[in-house]
Formats: structure tokens, C-alpha cells, sequence
């Protein structure tokens, strides 16, 4: 059943590897088990057990059935949770329909709704309009660079 979790340490069991991930972690007020992995940074994806994502370790031990194939995602949106009531499997499809999207761009204009797909556009209005007039001076100097060379005007 390890097999399929790539990066896991080969000498771990099923048993040995969910005792790992219990001392690794610890159980937080809202209800999410936090693992502390190889790395210094909190919040983020870690690693344990060799070179395995925690979540993916966590699931393949807790809840069993892990496919390869498909991705593991949290419910509750902590990416560093191993809590096995939070993680589910699905299609990469699947999980980005399911993923939040932010209501504005990078830049804070406001996002709009796409009819044809019923999601947030990615890219807003006024920052295509912009990426536009860029592109269309690009163009231009293009042109003149061009024709200068040409030794037209």
C-alpha cells in the first residue's frame, strides 16, 4: 500500500509511519492535525518520512485506498494539516474547479464573472486593457525600429 507514495522512506510501515506522523504533530483548536515537517516554514506543504508530502503519507495510513493518479486535497484548506477527516482524493479537474478564487486581481481591480464557464475571469478588464497598450506600443517601436533599419521612414 506505501508503494504508491512517492519519496517515502522504504523502511517504513504502515504502522511505524502513522506512529511517525502522530509524534510529528499536534492537534490545534479548530480541529486541524498540524504536522511538523523537514522544514522551518509553517503553513506550507511539508515533508516527512523521507521525501513524501505529509497529506499524502497521512492519507495513504488513515483512510487507505491511496491512488496515486489522483491528487489528495484538504477540505479545510490548511496545508499543513494531516487531520484524515479533512483530506479526500480527487481528479486534478476536479480540484481546481473546487479551489477558492480570489473576487480581485493581483493588481485589486475587481474580478468579473465568466459566462461561459461560471467562474472568476483570470485576468481583469483594466489589466487586459493595459496589457493591450503595452503590447501595442511593443508593436510599434517594432515598426520603427523595422523601417528605420530599412532606411525608411
Amino acid at each position: 500500500m506505501l508503494d504508491h507514495v512517492n519519496g517515502l522512506s522504504r523502511h517504513f510501515t504502515v504502522d511505524s509511519l502513522r506512529q511517525h506522523l502522530l509524534q510529528r504533530s499536534q492537534r490545534r483548536a479548530d480541529g486541524c492535525l498540524v504536522v511538523r515537517g523537514y522544514g522551518t516554514r509553517r503553513g506550507v506543504y511539508q515533508k516527512v518520512a523521507g521525501r513524501a508530502w505529509a497529506h499524502i503519507a497521512a492519507f495513504a495510513v488513515f483512510v487507505g485506498g491511496y491512488d496515486p493518479a489522483l491528487e489528495v486535497d484538504h477540505t479545510c484548506g490548511v496545508q499543513d494539516c494531516i487531520e484524515p477527516t479533512h483530506l479526500r482524493q480527487l481528479s486534478h479537474a476536479e480540484n481546481c474547479r473546487t479551489r477558492a478564487q480570489a473576487p480581485t486581481c493581483r493588481n485589486g481591480h475587481p474580478r468579473e464573472l465568466d459566462e461561459s464557464t461560471g467562474r472568476l475571469r483570470r485576468v481583469c478588464r483594466a489589466c487586459n486593457r493595459e496589457a493591450q497598450r503595452r503590447w501595442r506600443v511593443r508593436q510599434a517601436e517594432d515598426v520603427a525600429r523595422a523601417r528605420a533599419a530599412a532606411g525608411r521612414r
